[in-house]
């Protein structure tokens, strides 16, 4: 094993247990082909002497009083609950008296009392994924024999809440259940969700799709060798998505139900930033490991060309401070195009994630995002509210203190 590294500045590691190993055949997975990147002989199961190495190295890395890590996959609790007993026991071993927290992302089919038991004890916050209801979830949500997974994942969910676990939901927001916003909100409600993420689903295939053919990292301006996935939610779609949710979360919903979307909004429009990698100016300190311990410049660019080192080979500090790693981080904020630098809501949009600015601005100048015109729809709309807000808490009062008569409308 390499020596210990300095430190460094706060960064983010999403590690991949499992790797891209997945229990489920979700009809618009874009990781299952991340399969083709890793040979058979490699399995997709993280070793133990990986997993120490990045433990140890990430804890020494972080100059924190607290070090979060992340679990995600494919899905992670296939690699089984002894690997994270084991994961708890090196990061008590590493912290040198830091606190410690864990978030574990899960489709939930695999929870049972004895796993929520274990992350109740260790008060690991889990991200469930759910669509929404039956008749959303389950078309898109499918297990390998192409059934529907919903009464699986709430019967998983059903025991984390009967063991005290903290958890939120993640909502991937396609074609299909864009349709229905209300329809997805009130039953994630109804499920007991409290915190919601909504992630919009936006995929490109190659024209030409076969075995070991990737779509490739995105290029600024073009679609290159692919077309938008079908399943893909449209633009003005995403953000009548999220106004119908948000006319009826600050109505009603504020301070009780916690949106990240609209999270992350009230901290642009209170001068703090955008806490989501997704709209902050700069990029680069949130990365992705696989299950072998390479390190990827961030989860949606997990391509050869992105690949950073290894853990078993490099620090992470070393790897995150790499001039690829500043100047990946760099291009979000200076290859944006003009017409994004002169637009109104670029404070609390940034041009969106560089993964989806594969469109050309009406000058023809390339790196406009897919989602652009979703995204100012939205911050248009909120921008009433949201000025609001930023009122209320600058004079020390709650954000709920909206909900007794502010009016919705959007800018004209």
């Amino acid at each position: 094993m390499h020596p210990s590294p300095a430190r460094t500045d706060p960064f983010f590691v999403l590690a991949k247990p499992a790797g891209p190993a997945c229990n489920l055949r979700c009809s618009y997975c874009f990781y299952l082909e991340k399969k083709d990147l890793f040979g058979r002989a490699q399995g997709t199961r993280m070793q133990e002497d990986t997993l120490e190495v990045f433990v140890r190295d990430y804890l020494a890395a972080q100059d924190t009083p607290e070090v979060t890590f992340g679990w995600q996959g494919g899905e992670p609790t296939l690699r089984g609950l002894d690997f994270f007993r084991r994961v708890v026991e090196l990061q008590r071993a590493y912290a040198g008296g830091r606190k410690v927290s864990n978030m574990l992302q899960t489709n939930g089919m695999l929870i049972d009392a004895e796993w929520a038991g274990f992350l109740a004890a260790n008060e690991f916050l889990v991200g469930i994924s759910i669509d929404g209801p039956e008749e959303l979830h389950d078309p898109q949500r499918v297990d390998a024999a192409g059934g529907g997974t919903l009464a699986r994942v709430l019967k998983g969910l059903d025991h984390l809440k009967a063991a005290g676990v903290e958890f939120n939901t993640l909502t991937v927001v396609s074609r299909a259940n864009a349709r229905h916003p209300l329809k997805v909100y009130r039953f994630l409600k109804e499920i007991g969700s409290r915190h919601l993420q909504f992630i919009p689903l936006v995929e490109r295939i190659p024209k030409k799709p076969g075995p070991g053919v990737l779509a490739g990292p995105p290029v600024a301006g073009s679609l290159g060798n692919c077309d938008v996935a079908k399943w893909s939610v449209s633009p003005v779609g995403y953000g009548d998505f999220l106004v119908e949710i948000f006319k009826e979360w600050v109505r009603h919903d504020v301070g009780t139900v916690f949106v990240q979307m609209f999270d992350d909004a009230i901290g642009s429009w209170i001068g703090a930033g955008a806490s989501l990698c997704v709209f902050a100016e700069t990029c680069g300190r949130q990365v992705a490991m696989e299950h072998d311990g390479s390190l990827y410049a961030c989860d949606h660019y997990v391509y050869p060309e992105y690949r950073l080192g290894n853990v078993k080979e490099q620090s992470l500090a070393q790897m995150l401070d790499s001039d690829a790693q500043r100047g990946f981080g760099a291009a979000k904020r200076d290859t944006l195009p003009q017409q994004c630098r002169r637009c109104e809501v670029r404070f609390a949009c940034n041009g969106g994630c560089p993964k989806h600015r594969f469109l050309q601005t009406a000058d023809g100048e390339p790196g406009l995002n897919y989602l652009c015109a979703g995204y100012r729809k939205f911050f248009r709309f909120v921008d009433p509210s949201m000025r609001a807000i930023a009122r209320l808490l600058h004079e020390g009062r709650a954000p709920a203190e909206i909900m007794r008569g502010v009016k919705v409308a959007p800018r004209g």
